[in-house]
């Protein structure tokens, strides 16, 4: 998926609804670890007969890791570029599903400054504006906060064989996280910006860590 969204082609929601069946029959071999946020919101790896979370709001400030469906570079993108972004694992509250594993992210590019010779730093800011989960859209007002590089399959293969447990299973079917991208720095407000005198480049299949500047009410 993540070769066809470089190359410009559509990932089909079959093949993103066979994705989200693969981890799931991992997931029932694979014993429940979860991970607390800030805010009581948790992430947990996808499991089988998830509940919906209707009448249950997302609350502002809540984070989840997405992948990045879009290139993007300050060198080429223009202002109200699209720039799309797929959960990576579920989200929770106590035990209601807020976010499901493969929900989309949809955004645009609302500010460029590519690097220039007075300008040293390109940078770009990004502004998430709707979510998608289960074939329902809601309007949501969300920004990055961190820039991950993806570590991907081939690195996570060794410590899936080795029985390292659901993050091990979740990184080698989604791609792994290295840890932040080298030269990038993003500040509030989603602005992503480069360190040196260069302009920002985040490859499809980039780890964007997104923050919930408003509270959503879920309807699904």
């Amino acid at each position: 998926m993540r070769v066809k969204a470089r190359r410009g082609e559509t990932v089909t929601t079959r093949e993103r609804r066979d994705l989200g069946e693969r981890i799931d029959r991992f997931m029932t071999r694979a014993s429940s670890r979860s991970t607390p946020t800030n805010t009581g919101i948790i992430e947990r790896a996808p499991r089988p007969n998830r509940g919906s979370a209707r009448g249950v709001t997302i609350p502002a400030g809540s984070e989840v890791d997405t992948r990045l469906q879009t290139h993007l570079d300050s060198e080429t993108a223009q202002v109200e570029d699209r720039v799309e972004a797929t959960t990576m694992v579920d989200l929770y509250q106590g035990n209601d599903l807020l976010i499901p594993a493969g929900s989309i992210l949809e955004g645009y590019v609302s500010s460029v400054d590519r690097a220039s010779r007075t300008d040293r730093k390109g940078e770009l800011t990004i502004m998430f504006t709707r979510l998608k989960v289960n074939g329902r859209t809601m309007d949501i007002r969300a920004y990055p906060t961190q820039a991950l590089e993806s570590e991907g399959l081939k690195g996570e293969a060794e410590r899936i064989g080795a029985g390292a447990g659901i993050g091990a299973i979740i990184g080698g079917i989604l791609g792994g996280v290295k840890g932040a991208i080298t030269g990038i720095l993003v500040g509030g407000g989603g602005v992503i910006a480069a360190t040196e005198g260069k302009d920002v480049e985040l490859p499809a299949g980039t780890v964007l860590r997104v923050r919930f500047d408003t509270a959503v009410p879920l309807a699904y």
